[in-house]
């Protein structure tokens, strides 16, 4: 029969239904039960195309010894981190404190009535193996614990609790914003980032964009490092679009690979990362690095995601598994099948000459590079044959049963069930998380806007414009912005990432087409509706949440540390410089200042913690605004001026085209396009 979490709109908390564990889902009536019941609490994170988390569903979450015991000793609460980030984050963030290693799915064991932590861990396999206790033991052992070593337990509470609101408040630290030592430092320290993960030996590979793109926003400075930013900058491109991480039949990048050498990946398929590295790569050609593969792997992520991601409605999905089943008879799914290929099926697929050519191209053997198969790595740059094209066009039709010419759309598994009982012609493809979430939705319309700057295509500013639209007109409930829509309905209130990275969102459609005014006077409106529920106003920066709804939290963060997703405060500040160029509104120029200096300690202490900040900084010294007509701006968009924002306008001297702007001083105006160039150059000369 099945549990409290058949009717919830989340994907990943419906995979749970049928688990014989008793799950409740996040809300008053739960953590009262638990009170009332004096259970601890089973808090149980995770996200629908989580592999781990699609395994311990499948073992310790089906196992009926282990409901049976959680049933009767504990309150068990399963939340979906896309719903729930700062739930997700609060609770990481102890996870880490106790010194254990966080990830997902993240399992947090809390006293009821207060939520605080007291232990907690991530993935739990039925039996002891891999060198993590069995789940029955842990509980077992929790329960006792609970039970017998109360005065322990209060005393290690206590411990978390504090530290965890010690966390939320920074101490003040009076920051020179000006000063070139702090900036330098945090791109030096950033870009060595990107460096160590570029090829760190049995450690896995993720895109890591926040921190690429300080290493590619520092190489425009004249100094010292700037020849390190550019050559990391490019690795990181070049890694992303000839790696394993990338399919190279059917377009989009997985979320990370599981080696050094970008060759194997976790094979889910996540919105975000593909929207920032869609806007990654086209601001790496748009600085002049015209890297054949980059702009292929631009062009193939938008035909993924307008073939397999794209809602009728014109919102993006979320992700895509990373498991799916090979035939419709499984009871198991297998990591990466619908992608990887074995020899044997390439040599009957392929002639021998055929074959060869792939495999001349890509790193591809008998034995395999993944359980026996191949999953596709580029062996070199440069641009690809119309033959080596074809062969991948056939590659594309054996996995998904149809031309790539002929399947503009690919509808989208909604469940393992409905997987089953569809008839699909060629593999059977994962499930898709089918959700609009603002955040990552805004994170893709950005790249888009970018992409659509740098190479003129109309397709990504018609899916940009579709996406943005429906957010504008279908995500906002009683006056305030909610974050996700489950098929048509708005559903819980935005956090400050939605917020942040949708003005963003607005600003890059600004940037990629000046002369629509509108997305600036709707970036405008939201960032008023920000700046009333999230400013705090005694610390400076945003919190999570907004001030009357963080009822339910143990402390109310301000999020500044970048993830795989940009920080929210990172972006928010780097927007509100922005609107004062294009506005010439000094308030929110005054509010950017007033959120760096509440984040100075950060920058001066921590700065390979928050890749952002330093880019909001970056913003912050030297954003400068360019106004010329129409016809300029086009060409300068499509170039690489990272902290620029542009406005349509004519009124100039005489045989002027052009007028600069930055900080507070007007340069003199331009009268050609070659001066107005050679002022924006000369102004990225930083010495260190």
């Amino acid at each position: 029969m099945s549990n409290r979490l058949a009717t919830a709109q989340s994907l990943y908390l419906r995979k749970h239904a049928d688990n014989p564990i008793n799950w409740w889902y996040w809300c008053e009536e739960a953590l009262s039960t638990a009170k009332k019941q004096n259970k601890p609490i089973f808090l149980s994170i995770g996200y629908s195309s989580c592999h781990w988390c699609t395994v311990m569903e499948g073992e310790a979450f089906s196992d009926k010894v282990i409901a049976d015991y959680l049933n009767n000793n504990f309150l068990s609460i399963k939340v979906d981190r896309e719903e729930r980030p700062d739930l997700d984050r609060i609770y990481m963030q102890a996870v880490q404190m106790m010194g254990l290693q966080g990830g997902w799915p993240l399992n947090i064991f809390l006293t009821p009535g207060d939520m605080v932590p007291f232990y907690g861990g991530t993935y739990f396999p039925v039996e002891p193996r891999y060198g993590r206790p069995g789940f029955l033991q842990v509980l077992q052992s929790i329960r006792r614990f609970y039970d017998v070593e109360t005065e322990k337990l209060n005393n290690f509470k206590q411990e978390i609790l504090t530290a965890l609101q010690s966390s939320a408040i920074l101490p003040s630290n009076e920051t020179e914003l000006l000063n070139n030592e702090l900036f330098c430092q945090g791109i030096t320290i950033n870009t060595k980032i990107i460096k160590v993960s570029s090829r760190n030996v049995n450690h896995p590979c993720f895109p890591m964009i926040p921190y690429a793109n300080v290493a590619l926003q520092g190489s425009r400075f004249a100094w010292n490092s700037q020849e390190e930013c550019k050559a990391f900058a490019n690795q990181r491109g070049e890694d992303l679009s000839l790696g394993g991480i990338y399919d190279h039949v059917g377009g989009g990048f997985h979320r990370y690979t599981v080696d050094q050498t970008w060759t194997v990946p976790h094979f889910e398929k996540m919105l975000y990362d593909n929207g920032q590295i869609i806007e990654y790569l086209a601001n790496l050609w748009s600085q002049g690095r015209t890297e054949p593969a980059f702009k292929r792997a631009i062009t193939r992520t938008v035909e993924w995601l307008q073939r397999e991601m794209t809602a009728p409605e014109g919102y993006f999905y979320a992700s895509q598994d990373a498991d799916n089943f090979t035939t419709p008879q499984d009871e198991k799914l297998e990591e990466g099948a619908f992608y990887v290929w074995s020899y044997q099926q390439l040599q009957d697929s392929l002639t021998s000459g055929e074959l060869e050519a792939l495999a001349k191209a890509f790193s591809i053997t008998p034995q395999g590079n993944f359980e026996g198969k191949n999953v596709l790595q580029l062996r070199q740059k440069g641009v690809f044959s119309e033959g080596l094209e074809r062969i991948l066009d056939q590659l594309f039709t054996l996995r998904y049963g149809n031309s790539r010419e002929d399947l503009i759309t690919f509808p989208p598994a909604k469940s393992k069930e409905e997987v089953k009982i569809k008839s699909w012609t060629g593999r059977i493809p994962p499930v898709t998380d089918t959700k609009m979430i603002v955040a990552w939705n805004s994170l893709m319309i950005s790249g888009l806007a970018r992409a659509y700057g740098v190479f003129g295509e109309p397709l990504y500013w018609e899916l940009a414009i579709k996406a943005t639209e429906f957010i504008l007109n279908e995500q906002w409930k009683e006056k305030r912005l909610n974050r996700l829509n489950y098929g048509g309905k708005p559903s819980v209130l935005a956090q400050s990432e939605d917020y942040a990275l949708f003005i963003k969102a607005l600003l890059d459609l600004q940037t990629a087409n000046p002369g629509q005014t509108q997305w600036l006077e709707k970036a405008i409106t939201v960032q008023k509706e920000f700046d009333e529920f999230f400013w705090s106003t005694e610390m400076g920066g945003y919190f999570n949440n907004a001030s009357d709804n963080s009822e339910d939290l143990l402390v109310r963060e301000r999020n500044y540390i970048d993830n795989a997703t940009p920080s929210a405060n990172g972006i928010a500040l780097s927007n509100l410089v922005r609107l004062a160029r294009l506005t010439d509104n000094l308030e929110y120029l005054n509010r950017a200042e007033q959120g760096l200096q509440a984040f100075s300690c950060v920058l001066s202490q921590s700065p390979k913690a928050c890749p952002s900040l330093f880019l909001a900084l970056d913003w912050y010294r030297f954003g400068r605004l360019v106004r010329t007509n129409s016809e300029v701006l086009k060409q300068l968009s499509s170039q690489y001026f990272p902290t620029t924002v542009y406005r349509v306008g004519n009124d100039f001297p005489r045989n002027s085209i052009g007028l600069l702007c930055q900080g507070l001083v007007c340069l003199e105006p331009a009268k050609t396009l070659e001066d107005l160039l050679k002022q924006m150059q000369e102004s990225n000369l930083l010495n260190s």
